[in-house]
């Protein structure tokens, strides 16, 4: 790689010259503020090599830097490696921001001119490069050039997958209820009507899916919604004549993806609604009308579950379970033996997955790590780095499934063999921080910032930390990943409530070592009442066994050892019936009762 992107850079800094600017930003986006974006907007990594899903690479005519949060540190320093790229650590004490780097690169150079895509990157974002651009002695930030146009020959084309529609049995909600609901949250916000620009929650207001973007069901598309009708931009080959009628009936006009600018100007009410953070820059612009800038209600709404979501739920998990009860009785034998790798490990629990019924899609990249593997946090096995199994040691296995009824993402550390008194004491610890979380009860209306550290003090008292979010939202045959709300560290407002779905997914990684991590999904139910109000426990979604082998029984409290007991008599009673008599014999004695 080191030589291609050698190459890729000096036809870049060509263009550069040329457009007589000083530094191009590549962050990691599209036109959606997507968090996995189509292979087409992939110009972060195309020019860097460096492929995790999150990062902004920096480009001025002398020098090159990448700048990445702590998942992707390990992954990052080793696939920058060979090329002239500097890995700036997001977060840590002496990196430098993107500006302020710009700004020492462009000190003594001939211009202050600093070039990003404003039609593949947020407003937000934009505006907040140029106010810190300004104040590194007066650097200025274009937005309507994109060299990749140019240098990039062999460019993806945009995605052209088709539409299907989601069953209202399975969404609780015809498009039309959502519209009004929708509606009525812009009435509060003083917005007459709003730009939806967030793939998932185009995906989710009409009740439709497709396959555009890798592992997330959603397809490129705008949405302008006014007060009396709805107008869904996108390329109408996508759309079968069965979708075209759904979308009639509905009162939902189509019109073609790179029209959206010509509707925005064409646009007929006093005001719209923008969301700085989703719409792109160069978009922002093309309103005619007043603009309401205010965060999107649809992440909101979306977020809190329908009753035909959550049982779409606990429909998914039980064949998610059975799936994974069969790869963790697959697997250890399957090591033994002897030929077993990351990558075969992988694709054996990708198949039987996919042997489910209404099974869609994996819901990202496997992670199988595999003892020092399982330091890298967001590691994905490749043909390079792929390692064999062996009957010791851990395995980090994180992985997850897109069925019509329902997603998940689970994660479960396994121990193929004998593991070292750290590695017992780690995996302890994270399994009393899962269960800290898991059996917190927290009034209604709190954010996830506030709980946060009831899962991290565990692994604080053993001088431990990890940098990534304890807990995401989980889509419903949607994104994985899911907002408004998250438990993590930083600061984070939005409010959790009933019907909310999250994980609960703390971990410890030394670097070298290993990396042990346990995740459920899940969901937000009413507690109690009391005179302060509502309060809200944790209802554990995913179905399956967490490895008992490499407890120590001696640091789990009585109430921590009756929770997983009873949650693992949960798993077997729910996934019993789904099971062959061998598999049924395996998950008995793989729930067994763990005892003082």
């Amino acid at each position: 790689m080191g030589n291609d992107t050698t190459q890729r850079l000096e036809a870049l800094r060509e263009e550069m010259r040329r457009e007589h600017l000083g530094a191009f930003i590549f962050p990691t986006g599209d036109p959606h503020s997507s968090e996995y974006v189509p292979d087409h907007w992939k110009g972060r990594e195309w020019i860097s090599g460096f492929n995790g899903s999150a990062g902004t690479a920096v480009v001025t005519l002398h020098g090159a830097a990448l700048w990445t949060d702590s998942r992707y540190f390990l992954a990052a320093e080793e696939q920058l490696k060979s090329t002239e790229y500097v890995l700036m650590k997001q977060g840590m004490a002496g990196t430098p921001s993107i500006a302020a780097w710009i700004g020492q690169q462009l000190a003594n150079g001939d211009t202050t001119e600093v070039g990003i895509d404003g039609g593949a990157t947020s407003a937000a974002q934009v505006e907040r490069l140029k106010a810190e651009l300004r104040n590194e002695g007066g650097l200025t930030l274009r937005t309507n050039f994109d060299p990749l146009e140019r240098i990039w020959n062999d460019r993806p084309p945009l995605p052209d997958g088709p539409i299907v529609v989601q069953p209202e049995t399975m969404t609780g909600k015809t498009c039309g209820e959502k519209l009004a609901d929708i509606r009525k949250a812009l009435r509060t916000k003083h917005a007459d009507g709003m730009l939806a620009a967030a793939l998932d929650d185009i995906a989710w207001t009409l009740n439709l899916r497709g396959s555009d973007v890798h592992c997330c069901p959603v397809f490129l598309a705008y949405l302008l919604i006014s007060t009396q009708k709805a107008t869904l931009f996108t390329d109408r080959r996508k759309l079968t004549p069965q979708v075209e009628q759904y979308l009639k009936a509905e009162g939902v006009d189509i019109d073609d993806y790179d029209h959206v600018a010509k509707g925005l100007k064409d646009y007929f009410e006093y005001n719209i609604l923008m969301d700085a953070e989703e719409v792109n820059y160069t978009l922002f612009g093309q309103a005619t009308c007043a603009v309401v800038r205010e965060a999107s209600p649809i992440p909101f709404l979306k977020a809190v579950k329908t009753d035909a979501e959550i049982e779409g739920f606990h429909r998914a998990m039980i064949r998610d379970g059975v799936a994974m009860t069969r790869f963790l009785m697959w697997l250890k034998p399957a090591v033994e033996r002897g030929n077993e790798t990351e990558l075969s490990a992988s694709e054996k629990l990708r198949s039987l997955r996919a042997a489910q019924p209404l099974f869609c899609d994996i819901s990202f990249d496997t992670i199988a790590a595999y003892e020092a593997h399982g330091a890298i946090v967001h590691y994905e096995p490749t043909e390079e780095s792929n390692v064999p199994l062996k009957p010791k040691g851990l395995l980090l296995v994180d992985s997850g499934a897109h069925y019509q009824d329902g997603t998940t993402d689970i994660t479960r550390t396994i121990a193929l063999g004998d593991v070292t008194e750290e590695q017992r004491r780690a995996y302890t610890a994270v399994l009393k921080a899962h269960l800290q979380l898991q059996n917190l009860v927290f009034p209604e209306g709190v954010s996830g910032t506030q709980i946060d550290a009831i899962a991290r003090r565990e692994l604080w008292r053993e001088g431990w930390q990890y940098y990534h979010g304890t807990g995401h939202g989980v889509g419903s045959n949607l994104n994985v990943h899911e907002g408004p709300h998250q438990i993590r560290m930083e600061w984070r407002p939005a409010p959790l409530l009933a019907g909310m779905t999250v994980t609960d997914e703390p971990g410890v990684y030394l670097a070298g070592r290993f990396g042990v991590r346990t995740e459920n999904v899940l969901l937000m139910v009413r507690h109690s009442e009391t005179e302060f109000g509502t309060f809200l426990a944790f209802e554990p979604l995913t179905l399956c066994p967490i490895d008992t082998t490499p407890i120590v029984v001696e640091m789990l409290t009585d109430e921590e050892i009756t929770w997983l007991n009873n949650y693992h008599a949960m798993v077997y009673e729910k996934l019993a019936p789904h099971l062959n008599d061998e598999e049924r014999v395996w998950l008995r004695e793989n729930t067994r009762n763990v005892e003082r």
